[in-house]
C-alpha cells in the first residue's frame, strides 16, 4: 500500500511539473496564442505531408494604408466564439468571419473623437468575458489610449474610463510638470478581472517611466501600480546612484507584452532601458528595474523576483519579446522555467519559480573606458547555455564579399571603427553593435513546441556602428534654436546630417517639398507609423523644428541664439549618438558574409542549437548566382503538432513553411504585402486555417492593408 501511495504522489507531482501554464493550445484567443507567449497550436490538420497543398482561403482588405509613409501592419490576430478580430494601421477594429473574411462590424476610434487617428501601431488584442458570458470585450491600444470595445457589437464600453477609453498618461505617479510620448503597441495580459499593460516610450533624455499597471475591466480604475524605475523606500531603489532618479529618468519599461502563469498567479514583465539609450552618466548605477525580468503578483503587482539581463545598458538591449513559459528537463528533474530571448541572441532560461538561471551565467568582465561622465557597469551576464541562436562577431575575416570590389570598399570603412568587443562602452571612435540594434531576437518572439521543448526563433544577424557625438544644445554652441531642437530630438534616428538610416528612418532633407508648416506640425503632434508623437515638447521648440526642417530660418543671424526652453537634469546629455547606422554597401545590402537573417531550433533541455537556416531571399542575388542570402525580418514564427513552423517576416513578400525537424523549407507562397506580423492558426467547422497581416511598409517594402487567410482546399467548411 505504501508503495502505491509514493507511486500515486509521485505520478501528481510529475503531472503538476510537466504539464505547462496552458493546457489548452487549439485555439488563438490572445496575442501570441496563449498567455503563456508559446506561440504553439496543437492543431495538425496542415502537417507535414499535405502542407503543399495549403492555398489561398480568403483576403480582407482594410481600407487603410498610407504608402507614400510606409504604413505598418502587425496585428497577430485572436479568434474568439467563432469571430476573428483584427486592427489596421489607422486603429480600426474589425470583427471578421473567420471562415471568409467577410466583415461583421468595425470600430473606429476617431469617427467620434475631435482627435482623429493618425497611422500607427497595434500589434494584437486582449479579451475578457465575465462568468456567466454575457459580458464579453476585446481591450486594444491605439496611440496612448486604452479602449474596451464590446467584442459582440463593435460598441464601445461606456462605462469603461472616459466612454469606453482610459489616457495611460495619466495615473503614472510622476510629477505634474513631467510629460512624454506614451504608445501601447504590444497587448498585456488578462488576469481574472485586471488588465495588466506595459506601453511604448520615447528612448530619449525626454522619456516617462516605463511603469506597469493593472486596471480594472470593468471600469478602467487602475488597481495596482510597480515602479520600474523605484520609488524611495521600494526594494531596486539603491541600484540608482542618484537618489532622485525617479523623478528625472524615464524608460524601464515593458514595450514587448508579457507572460501570465494563470495557475501561480504570476506575472513575467521583461523591460527596455533605462534613458536615454546611449549615456548613462545621468543615470549611474545598475539601472533597476531596467533590462530585466521581473516576475511580479498578477493579483496586486508585489515584487517575487527579478533577473537582469544587461547591467547599466549603454547599447539598447532592450529585452525584445515576452518571456516563453514552459517545463523543461534538466539533470533528470522536471523545471518551470521561462526563456527570455534577447537582442543580443542570446535565451536565458531561468527557473521561473524562483529567476534563478538553468544552466550557468557567469558575470564577464568588460570594456571600461568611457565617454566623460560615465561609469560603465564593469561586468555583465553572459549565458552558457542555451547557446546563443545569432553570431557573436563581426571581424574582418566576416565583411561580406559579393563583389572584391565591394570588399574592399567595405574594408575601409570597416577598420574605421575602433571598437568591436561587445559591451565596449560607447565612444567618438566607435563601435561595432552585433546584432544591431534591432536584433537579433525582436519583437515577433519565439515559438516553443510544447512536445519537445525546441524554441524556434528568427533572428536579424546585420551590423551597425554605433558613435557618439557631442551635444550641443544652449547658448554658444553655434547653432540656430531649431537645429538644437532637432539634436536633442531626432538625429538619433535621422542622422546629423538629415539623410536618414536606410528605409526604417526616412531622410529628412528637402521635406519642404513635401509638407507646408501645418502638415509637419500635423505630424510632429500625432505622430506617423514606427514615429511617436512629440506634441509633449513646448510649443516653441515645436516650431522651432519646424522652421528649420522646412528651411525656413533666418540664417546666420540666428546663431547662437539662445534656445528659450525649460533646463532640467533630462536635458543636460553631453552626448548623442549619430545615428542608427546600419553596415550596408552601395547596393544596400549588409556588409557582412551571409546569412543575413535566419530561423533558428534551440532545444531547451540540452540548451543545444539544433539547426539554422537562412530566412528571406532576394530573386536577383539568386539569379546571379549567390544562392540564398536570408534577409532582415520582423514578425515571429508559430509552431505546430503538425510539423511545421510557419512563418512570413521578410521583405519578399513571402509566408514560408519548415520541417521542425530539419529546417527544411516545404512550402512557401506569395503575399500581397510583406508579412511584418506574427501568423494565427485556428480550426473553425473543422477547417484549420493559417492567417496574416500583410502590412508591409519596413525594409524597403510596399505597404499593404490586407490579411490574407490559408487553408486545405479539401478539408471541411461550412
Amino acid at each position: 500500500m505504501k508503495t502505491l501511495l509514493l507511486l500515486a504522489l509521485s505520478i501528481i507531482l510529475f503531472s503538476s511539473c510537466s504539464n505547462s501554464v496552458s493546457d489548452d493550445y487549439s485555439g488563438w484567443a490572445n496575442y501570441g496564442g496563449t498567455k503563456d507567449a508559446n506561440r504553439y497550436s496543437s492543431i495538425d490538420q496542415i502537417n507535414l505531408e499535405n502542407v503543399t497543398g495549403l492555398e489561398e482561403a480568403w483576403v480582407f482588405n482594410t481600407g487603410d494604408k498610407d504608402t507614400a509613409n510606409r504604413s505598418e501592419m502587425q496585428c497577430n490576430p485572436i479568434v474568439i466564439d467563432g469571430t476573428l478580430y483584427v486592427t489596421s494601421s489607422k486603429f480600426k477594429l474589425f470583427a471578421l468571419d473567420p471562415t471568409s473574411g467577410k466583415q461583421k462590424w468595425v470600430f473606429d476610434p476617431s469617427a467620434n473623437s475631435v482627435e482623429k487617428m493618425g497611422f500607427g501601431i497595434n500589434r494584437g488584442l486582449m479579451y475578457w468575458q465575465d462568468e456567466k458570458g454575457t459580458d464579453k470585450r476585446i481591450f486594444y491600444g491605439a496611440a496612448s489610449k486604452l479602449y474596451a470595445v464590446n467584442a459582440i457589437n463593435g460598441e464601445p464600453i461606456k462605462d469603461f474610463g472616459n466612454e469606453g477609453s482610459i489616457e495611460l498618461k495619466e495615473g503614472l505617479d510622476i510629477p505634474e510638470s513631467q510629460d512624454g510620448s506614451l504608445l501601447l503597441k504590444t497587448p498585456g495580459v488578462i488576469f481574472k478581472d485586471l488588465l495588466i499593460v506595459g506601453m511604448s516610450l520615447s528612448e530619449d533624455a525626454d522619456a516617462l517611466p516605463g511603469h506597469v499597471r493593472a486596471f480594472d475591466v470593468r471600469t478602467g480604475k487602475r488597481k495596482w501600480i510597480f515602479h520600474t524605475i523605484p520609488q524611495p523606500g521600494e526594494f531596486g531603489y539603491d541600484s540608482w546612484e542618484d537618489q532622485e532618479a525617479w523623478k528625472n529618468i524615464g524608460g524601464a519599461n515593458n514595450w514587448t507584452g508579457m507572460s501570465l502563469d494563470e495557475e501561480r498567479g504570476v506575472v513575467y514583465v521583461p523591460t527596455g532601458t533605462a534613458s536615454p539609450d546611449f549615456y548613462g552618466g545621468t543615470r549611474k548605477g545598475s539601472n533597476l528595474f531596467a533590462n530585466s525580468i521581473i516576475a511580479l503578483d498578477a493579483a496586486t503587482g508585489k515584487y517575487i523576483w527579478h533577473y537582469q539581463v544587461v547591467h547599466h545598458d549603454l547599447w539598447d538591449r532592450d529585452l525584445p519579446a515576452a518571456p516563453n513559459l514552459i517545463t523543461v528537463k534538466n539533470n533528470g528533474k522536471n523545471i518551470d522555467a521561462l526563456a527570455q530571448i534577447t537582442k543580443q541572441g542570446y535565451i536565458y532560461l531561468l527557473d521561473r519559480t524562483n529567476g534563478k538561471p538553468i544552466f550557468p551565467i557567469p558575470e564577464v568582465p568588460v570594456p571600461q573606458e568611457a565617454l566623460p561622465g560615465e561609469k560603465p557597469w564593469p561586468t555583465q551576464p553572459i549565458p552558457t547555455l542555451p547557446e546563443s541562436f545569432s553570431r557573436q562577431k563581426f571581424g574582418p575575416e566576416d565583411i561580406s564579399n559579393i563583389s572584391s570590389e565591394t570588399q574592399r570598399e567595405l574594408t575601409k570603412r570597416y577598420v574605421q571603427v575602433k571598437n568591436r568587443k561587445q559591451f565596449t562602452p560607447p565612444s567618438k571612435e566607435g563601435n561595432w553593435i552585433y546584432p544591431d540594434f534591432g536584433g537579433g531576437g525582436e519583437w515577433g518572439g519565439a515559438a516553443v513546441d510544447m512536445e519537445t521543448k525546441i524554441l524556434y526563433v528568427n533572428s536579424n544577424e546585420v551590423p551597425s556602428t554605433q558613435i557618439m557625438l557631442d551635444a550641443p544644445q544652449t547658448e554658444g554652441s553655434g547653432i540656430t534654436p531649431g537645429r538644437a531642437v532637432y539634436n536633442k530630438h531626432c538625429i538619433s534616428c535621422h542622422g546629423p546630417e538629415l539623410k536618414g538610416s536606410g528605409t526604417e528612418y526616412p531622410s529628412l532633407q528637402n521635406l519642404n517639398k513635401k509638407y507646408n508648416v501645418v502638415q509637419l506640425s500635423q505630424v510632429i503632434k500625432q505622430g506617423r507609423n514606427r514615429m511617436p508623437s512629440f506634441k509633449h515638447i513646448p510649443e516653441s521648440e515645436q516650431k522651432s523644428v519646424i522652421s528649420f526642417l522646412l528651411q525656413m530660418e533666418a540664417g546666420s543671424k540666428e546663431k547662437n541664439a539662445v534656445l528659450k526652453t525649460v533646463v532640467t537634469k533630462k536635458s543636460q546629455i553631453p552626448f548623442i549618438m549619430k545615428g542608427y547606422d546600419r553596415f550596408v554597401d552601395k547596393d544596400g545590402y549588409p556588409g557582412i558574409k551571409p546569412p543575413w537573417g535566419t530561423l533558428n531550433a534551440v532545444d531547451l533541455n540540452s540548451g543545444k542549437l539544433l539547426w539554422k537556416v537562412p530566412l528571406g531571399e532576394y530573386a536577383e542575388l539568386i539569379k546571379s548566382g549567390f544562392g540564398i542570402t536570408g534577409s532582415r525580418n520582423y514578425g515571429g514564427p508559430v509552431v505546430t503538432k503538425g510539423g511545421l513552423v510557419f512563418i512570413a517576416a521578410t521583405p519578399d513578400e513571402k509566408i514560408r513553411a519548415f520541417d521542425k525537424k530539419s529546417g527544411k523549407m516545404v512550402w512557401e507562397s506569395k503575399l500581397p504585402a510583406a508579412g511584418f506580423a506574427s501568423p494565427a492558426t485556428y480550426m473553425i467547422n473543422g477547417k484549420q486555417f493559417l492567417v496574416i497581416a500583410c502590412g508591409g511598409g519596413k525594409l524597403g517594402a510596399k505597404s499593404g492593408d490586407s490579411y490574407v487567410a490559408f487553408a486545405l482546399p479539401d478539408a471541411k467548411s461550412n
